[in-house]
């Protein structure tokens, strides 16, 4: 009898279930009192699916923090649009950098994670830090720099930088607060496209703001 091969679809339900599994999981008991025989029960997958598939149990919980939300911390790599026109980068960062929030209930998995992990951390939040986050920002401050006609990086740079970002972080981190003010904001996918369409705007004039802050010569080094 020839053995069974799997499918390309096979292998991937087999994977996304582990990783759906072990988020669920993970964000409702931790990292040390989540067991690989209770994610793959609730997978039902076979325990060494885990091996196959990402090594180890620590593997398989840097898949959970990381992969749900796309292909970066925060759902967009702004590097990839650092040569756009500003307008158009804007538009695009705060575009891919909301499509998490169309998730629903994984989202607030994920973020249920990232809270127990900056309490209980295994490390995985320095590491995105260092290897996304970091990153980012650095990229956000050079296209900046470049818009603003800047010699040097000061610390005024990275202050606009920060709150640029912080706009959109808080629809993340107040996501329940919003719901209870101003549901409608995150009600729909077309909602939070108009969202992140303000948030661009906002952040236009943000950016304009300081360019003729600069102008007058208010510049705080500090």
């Amino acid at each position: 009898m020839v053995p069974h091969q799997k499918t390309d679809y096979e292998t991937v339900d087999a994977r996304s279930r582990l990783v759906l599994s072990a988020l669920r999981l993970f964000a409702e008991k931790g990292y040390k009192a989540t067991s690989t025989r209770q994610i793959c029960d609730a997978a039902g997958a076979n325990i060494s699916a885990i091996r196959y598939y990402f090594g180890d149990k620590a593997g398989l919980y840097r898949a959970a923090f990381t992969e749900p939300m796309g292909d970066s911390p925060c759902g967009t790599n702004i590097t990839n649009y650092k040569h756009m026109a500003l307008p158009e980068l804007l538009s695009k960062f705060f575009a891919e950098f909301l499509e998490p929030l169309k998730k629903g209930e994984q989202f607030g998995l994920v973020m249920k994670l990232h809270y127990r992990e900056m309490i209980e951390p295994t490390g995985a939040w320095q590491r995105e830090i260092d290897a996304e986050i970091k990153p980012q920002h650095d990229t956000l401050v050079s296209v900046l720099k470049e818009h603003l006609g800047l010699q040097r990086v000061d610390a005024d740079l990275h202050r606009l930088a920060f709150s640029l970002i912080g706009m959109a972080v808080y629809f993340y981190v107040g996501q329940d607060v919003v719901s209870v003010i101003s549901p409608q904001l995150l009600h729909t996918p077309k909602n939070i496209d108009v969202l992140a369409e303000r948030l661009a705007s906002y952040a236009s004039a943000m950016i304009e703001s300081e360019a003729m802050r600069r102008k007058q010569g208010t510049i705080h080094e500090g």
